[in-house]
């Protein structure tokens, strides 16, 4: 039964386009003409009538017999062609008319930043101070996103996960920014945030965020090239390329970037340890380097079988290295003593080294022209983190005497993720303005982690059997939905429905844990829009989705930065659900106004531990009790000139969060605001020469017992247009106030602690990109199997 079903699944595809007629329509040199107006009739009366698109129509097989073919087009000799039916395939060519129409040429400016119903365009091919840089650089200027130096990325203060051509990135935390720090800006051309994604995307993660990279356009070679140099307090550069070759029914693609990076980093950090007679203030001075090597690269190849069918691979491969050298200064004061009593002196060196790979296999096939369709997707990523650590410290008296009890220790990590996925959607179109879509997917997940702990003293490395660890963690995620979208009237509507069913294991060796969960979710999303007139829209939108801890976050394993911190995870984390609603207001497709309300429960975050009598100090990962939040966000541009451009963005929210937590609770509320505004400037048209001022500011928030300080960001930058339009040069300097930093303050029960960080985020780039070929555009979207392991990965 078994093989029977092997052999109808795979001849699926044949018996549905033995069931077709097809035909292409192209020019004396073979390309294919789009927009050709095709009629076919039969007795004088006329039997079907279709537009071309990409020169492919096709018919249903009606009654035997002589049909007569009619072809016309713009520029194009009109075509006659008697057909005796049923027949399988035809090739019609068209000949141009000898008159020769004069040639316009008709070029716009995308906005900067366009709002939508369900999702903000930021159009970073527009944008200089995004442009030339990285994509991680460019994610900081989206509207409403926040990047931080661990990794850590936020949308509309939400989690998000990230895709990229409509493909998963299945990293996270400071891999996934090492990653997007060797992606040139130069090759996207815009970043979509979706805060409310639909139900044909994966459930997982707060927000979506979409990167669409460029894509040579055009038959033959194409290529674009670009490198920019960074500097801060030390340099850093990223030269890439993007290549297409385009013939006939092949296309190939691929792309390859390199980043080295340097970034000075500091933090300064304190803790007070307060019990019963035993006071003690905690001064903690880091200082040290990051330094980065990444490369990436992607290559892909579509083949076209016949004008229905086409298959596709593509092959994403990254690996980086990084070398954290820091030292850490540990001023102690005793019972408010104006000197300290005893200095910590701490050497920490990290090195580690990150590969993943991604082998996607794609098949799509048109079932017929009014848009049904299936599409297949099977993936492989293997993933391997390697890190090690070497800690020293030395301790001295307040005088500056040695003091015994020197600590060394060296531990050497590595982590193996294999995810195995595969999914089949279905396309079908009714009632000419109605779409239904339906699909299934499964994913295995499986992670290998081992963690060595040894003491390291002069005599040699110990291994401290009850400091190790080996943890395995399995997740299976099956997953089917359905929605509809159409229009009636002034209404337009979207709805649908996803079903997950979760199975996860994690054991640990040492800890002689096992923790299984089995749980079946459903996640509802729903999408009105009423259109009062052509100026004025309202829209309402629902949905639910589900954050799964990302794996590291379940590594119960003690990474140790010093002989009284440390960091670890809780194999017990539990999944955190959310609910969001939102009623907003569009007036001429430009201004928008929108009012919402996000409810999480059972939210995860990292929480920082301190034991004031044993001194200890760590950050684990606990699941606190809500997170809600009401708000509004609005968009609206402004034509200040013909020469000036003003994208405004503004945010407003009051957010609580409550949690008991350390035989206590808390119940923290605040008001919050976020806005951004972008200047672009045409300083000169025919001289290609222009200019940007970009600006940020979000106010102090709130996040579980932390509270984050406020942040503000203002750039600048001018690009020139030259070599026919084909070369562009950028310079730009970033957060010109070195006011991007960060500061989380703590002071709950006998909890406080808190620390400031600076990651070297003022900078001056220069970049240049140069266009060999066509024309760029976006690349063909690829939705991949596994769409929420991506982002979970470290």
């Amino acid at each position: 039964m078994k093989k029977l079903t092997l052999i109808l699944f795979f001849c699926l595809p044949l018996m549905v386009f033995a069931q077709l007629r097809e035909g292409l329509v192209t020019d004396k040199n073979g390309a294919p003409i789009d927009g050709v107006s095709i009629s076919l009739s039969y007795a004088d009366s006329t039997f079907a009538v279709q537009i071309s698109k990409n020169g492919l129509f096709s018919f249903q097989q009606p009654l035997k017999g002589d049909y007569v073919l009619m072809l016309k087009a713009v520029g194009y000799k009109d075509v006659s062609k008697t057909l005796n039916l049923p027949i399988d395939s035809v090739t019609i060519t068209m000949i141009t008319e000898d008159k020769t129409l004069e040639q316009v040429t008709v070029s716009a400016s995308k906005p900067l930043i366009v709002r939508k119903i369900d999702r903000i365009i930021f159009n970073v091919e527009n944008s200089i101070v995004a442009s030339g840089a990285t994509v991680w650089d460019a994610l900081g200027k989206a509207p409403g996103v926040q990047t931080r130096f661990d990794g850590g990325i936020t949308a509309n203060n939400k989690g998000v996960v990230i895709y990229m051509d409509d493909k998963p990135i299945r990293l996270s935390g400071e891999d996934l920014a090492s990653y997007l720090r060797s992606l040139p800006s130069d090759n996207i051309a815009r970043i979509e945030i979706m805060p409310n994604p639909t139900a044909r995307y994966d459930a997982q993660g707060g927000a979506v965020i979409h990167i669409i990279s460029k894509k040579p356009k055009g038959d033959g070679f194409n290529v674009i090239l670009s490198a920019g140099y960074i500097q801060s307090t030390y340099g850093s550069y990223n030269p890439s390329m993007v290549f297409n070759y385009r013939k006939d029914r092949l296309n190939v693609y691929g792309s390859y970037g390199y980043s080295r990076r340097e970034k000075d980093h500091t933090e300064s950090e304190y803790i007070i340890f307060d019990s019963p007679g035993n006071y003690a203030d905690w001064r903690n001075e880091k200082s040290g380097i990051r330094l980065g090597n990444a490369n990436s690269y992607k290559i892909g190849a579509d083949y076209n079988l016949n004008h229905q069918q086409v298959v596709g691979v593509l092959v994403n491969g990254y690996n980086g290295t990084s070398n954290r050298p820091n030292s850490t200064l540990t001023s102690i004061f005793n019972n408010y003593a104006a000197l300290p009593d005893s200095i910590l002196q701490t050497q920490n060196i990290s090195n580690g080294q990150a590969s993943q790979y991604s082998f996607n296999l794609n098949y799509k096939i048109k079932l017929d022209t009014s848009g049904r369709n299936i599409n297949v997707d099977l993936d492989y990523v293997p993933y391997q983190n390697r890190n090690s650590q070497q800690v020293d410290t030395y301790g001295l008296s307040g005088n500056g005497n040695p003091l015994p009890g020197q600590y060394h220790i060296f531990t050497p990590a590595n982590q193996k993720i294999d995810i195995y996925s595969g999914k089949v959607d279905y396309t079908d179109k009714f009632w000419k303005k109605w779409t239904f879509e339906s699909g299934l997917k499964y994913s295995s997940i499986r992670t290998r982690n081992s963690f060595d702990f040894y003491n390291n003293p002069a005599t040699g490395l110990e291994l401290v059997n009850s400091r190790s660890d080996r943890f395995e963690y399995a997740e299976h995620i099956s997953a089917v939905y359905a929605s509809i979208t159409g229009d009636v009237g002034k209404w337009s509507f979207e709805g649908g429905l996803r079903g997950e069913y979760t199975r996860t294991n994690g054991k640990s060796i040492a800890l002689n844990t096992n923790n299984q969960h089995n749980y079946f979710k459903l996640f509802p999303t729903l999408f009105m829009v009423y259109k009062v007139d052509k100026d004025n829209e309202i829209n309402v939108n629902y949905n639910s989705r589900i954050s799964r801890p990302e794996y590291w976050r379940l590594n119960p394993f003690k990474s140790y930065t010093s002989p009284y911190t440390y960091l670890e995870g809780n194999p017990a984390l539990q999944p955190a659900f959310i609910y969001n609603g939102e009623l907003g207001y569009t007036y001429k497709q430009q201004y928008n106004i929108s009012f919402y309300l996000r409810r999480v429960v059972d939210y995860f975050s990292n929480i920082t531990v301190q034991d004031n009598t044993s001194k200890f100090f760590y950050d684990t990962q606990r699941n606190l009790e809500l997170s809600q939040e009401i708000g509004f966000s609005a968009s609206f541009p402004i034509k200040a000139a013909k020469w000036w451009e003003i994208s405004n963005y503004v945010q407003g929210s009051y957010r609580q969060e409550r949690s008991g937590y350390l035989q206590a609770r808390y119940d923290y509320r605040v008001w919050g605001i976020y806005l951004s505004s972008n200047h672009a400037f045409t300083l000169n048209k025919t001289k290609g020469l222009k200019a940007e001022i970009s600006a940020w500011y979000s106010s102090p928030t709130i996040q579980g017992i932390y509270k984050l300080a406020k942040l503000y960001d203002v750039s600048a930058g001018m690009s020139k247009s030259m070599l026919k339009g084909k070369g562009t040069l950028r310079l730009a300097v970033n957060d010109i106030f070195y006011s991007n930093t960060y500061r989380i303050d703590v002071n709950y029960e006998n909890q406080r602690n808190g620390f400031y960080e600076k990651s070297d985020t003022r900078s001056a780039t220069l970049s240049f990109s140069y266009r060999l070929g066509g024309n760029p555009t976006a690349a063909r979207k690829r939705t991949s199997a596994s769409e929420e392991e991506k982002k979970r990965t470290q």
